[in-house]
């Protein structure tokens, strides 16, 4: 049975990320980039398709555990009838190559340990040539190679490496597991205690940069590490989820891979960097925005690789199992070639809500933003595949009118307040426009509400960003209505579905949990509209879901009670941030788009 998606912790280093167990076992681990390939994936298949487990030999009668202090190194705490045993689990942040370190610390009596090491790369896929340099062992297969050094002697058992040993109290022993390019020489894995030192020391740093002070500091904190573990060091990038095909139904089909920066995700998390101190992140991912779409405007997509790449072709790996037998697995995201008109909203959003926080002007970024503007003039009246990139036919989706909406409006507001050429007078026209377009086709006057999309009578959460980005005031009759709408229609055990999956709209099998998100955004209405009490109640709801390390995933199942989807999940954390802030100052995230 598979391991609960709760009861994984995040491992990174701003470039690479892994998945560790409460048992101790690493299951999954992307190297070197979050969409390589992993070497670890028994988390979507067996142990043979590759893990790292360190456990006790004999169960343990408690285990607990947590990161220390602000930063991401893990410590799993087994007690057993022998004595008790500390695991430190770490991927220090470095420069060129990963390394994951853990440390086994004897703090009591003497424990009997088990340390059992599979290693195939591919996805599970490819057994590598393991050789012995020296006391270190070291794998290799194509253009992947994994350095081990232990402190301890270690065999070759079935494929796998083994080792039995027992560590006594004040005993200290280290294992440096390190990635390098089968043509490069091996690194010298450093010293597992040093290391874990140094990420301790960085982590500490840079979570002390955060100028949150509200009462919810620890879950905030908590959340922005985890959204910086995610980013990609060398470009600025941010992944959406550091995994694939965690699904969004237990043994469903809604499997998708989102080790993919998606330019949607832009306005929420430069938001939640900037309010709460963080401007060089913001920064980098304004530039990486910048780089990726810059092209010919046609080309634009709603999500990119790490480094702007745009080929994202979508596979599935036959081979493995998936999680708790959820098929496909893939690997690649085909709805990278999808028309989603609200990545023009975002971007244009993003970068003015940068120039808002003080960042100078960026004259690259203004000549990508006109070049866009001129396509999306020609394109806003067409459908797209929408915000929840549905697989069926495209339709005229009322957030995708609301967002290019916002494109608009954002370029006129850039133009104006920070001086910047540009034919103001014919974008107003043009926001003018589409705004009443919204008004008179995806608006219901029979039910007060906006619909999901043109001449269709279904709700979608998305309607809940109408307010938040500012197309009309929370106090609107219409808004109102709409927020009411979906309050009846799509609350359901007290969180926010996306919309009643249907096949017909989205290609796919119905049923799912509820994508959290959608719940942070009905708190952050509730807050526009002075229903305080009522959003703090929302919002706490939210928080206890989250895991006994503070992680939240994409999705809740509210009748298993267990997260779903991939995990842990850059979106759902930005919003727990936003929301926060939006709780806790007289001026937050959702005021500053609501103003805009």
């Amino acid at each position: 049975m598979a391991v609960p998606i709760e009861d994984y912790a995040l491992l990174g280093d701003c470039q690479s990320a892994a998945l560790v167990s409460r048992e101790g076992s690493i299951d999954w681990l992307c190297l070197p980039r979050f969409d390589a390939g992993a070497c670890f994936a028994a988390l979507l298949g067996t142990p043979e398709h590759g893990r790292w487990l360190i456990t006790p030999a004999t169960p343990p009668t408690r285990t607990r555990r947590a990161y220390r202090g602000e930063t991401l190194i893990l410590e799993t705490v087994h007690e057993t009838p022998e004595g008790e045993v500390a695991v430190l689990d770490c991927m220090p942040p470095r420069g060129a190559e990963p390394d994951l370190v853990r440390l086994v610390v004897g703090r009591r009596g003497r424990v009997p340990m088990r340390m059992h090491l599979v290693i195939r790369f591919d996805y599970g896929a490819t057994v590598p040539w393991v050789r012995r340099i020296g006391d270190d062992l070291t794998a290799i297969a194509g253009p992947n190679a994994l350095r081990l050094r232990a402190d301890v002697p270690m065999h070759g058992e079935n494929l796998s490496t083994v080792a039995e040993f027992t560590v006594a109290e004040g005993q200290r022993l280290g294992f440096v597991l390190a990635w390098h390019p089968t043509h490069e020489t091996p690194p010298d894995p450093p010293p597992a205690e040093e290391a874990i030192a140094s990420a301790e020391r960085w982590w500490t740093d840079w979570a002390q940069r955060c100028t949150y002070r509200g009462p919810w500091r620890e879950a905030v904190v908590r959340s922005l590490v985890t959204l910086k573990a995610l980013t990609y060091a060398p470009t600025g990038g941010l992944v959406a989820a550091p995994t694939t095909s965690l699904p969004e139904r237990l043994g469903g089909a809604r499997n998708w891979d989102y080790r993919y920066c998606w330019v949607r995700d832009a306005t929420f998390t430069l938001l939640a960097l900037l309010m709460n101190g963080f401007k060089d992140e913001a920064r980098a991912w304004r530039e990486w925005l910048v780089r990726a779409v810059a092209g010919a405007a046609p080309q634009i997509q709603i999500m990119y690789g790490v480094a702007g790449e745009r080929w994202l072709p979508e596979l599935t790996l036959p081979w493995l199992p998936g999680y708790g037998g959820a098929k496909p697995v893939r690997v690649g995201n085909l709805a990278h070639a999808q028309r989603q008109l609200d990545v023009f909203g975002e971007l244009n959003d993003a970068l003015f809500v940068t120039l808002r926080a003080g960042l100078p002007p960026d004259d690259n970024a203004w000549r990508v933003q006109r070049e866009l503007m001129s396509y999306l003039e020609t394109v806003w009246s067409e459908p797209d595949e929408g915000i929840w990139e549905v697989r069926g036919p495209r339709r005229h989706f009322t957030h995708s009118k609301v967002m290019a909406w916002v494109a608009v409006d954002r370029m006129v507001k850039t133009a104006e307040r920070f001086h910047l050429p540009g034919d103001v007078q014919r974008w107003k026209t043009l926001r003018a426009r589409i705004h009443a377009d919204v008004c008179r086709r995806g608006f219901d006057p029979g039910r007060n509400t906006f619909v999901q999309y043109y001449g269709g009578t279904a709700l979608d959460a998305s309607l809940l960003m109408l307010p938040l980005v500012g197309f009309l005031r929370p106090s609107d009759p219409r808004i109102r209505g709409t927020v009411a709408a979906i309050e009846r229609e799509l609350l359901h055990d007290g969180f926010v579905l996306r919309y009643l999956t249907d096949r017909a709209l989205d290609g796919l099998p119905e049923g799912e949990g509820v994508f959290l998100p959608c719940t942070f955004w009905l708190a952050d209405n509730f807050v526009l509209q002075g229903r305080v009490d009522e959003a703090r109640a929302v919002f706490e709801r939210l928080l206890a879901l989250r895991n006994d390390v503070g992680l939240l995933a994409e999705e809740y199942d509210p009748v298993d009670k267990r997260l779903l989807g991939n995990f842990p999940q850059a979106f759902s954390h930005v919003s727990l941030v936003n929301t926060a802030c939006n709780l806790s100052r007289g001026v937050g995230p959702a005021d500053h788009r609501q103003q805009a």
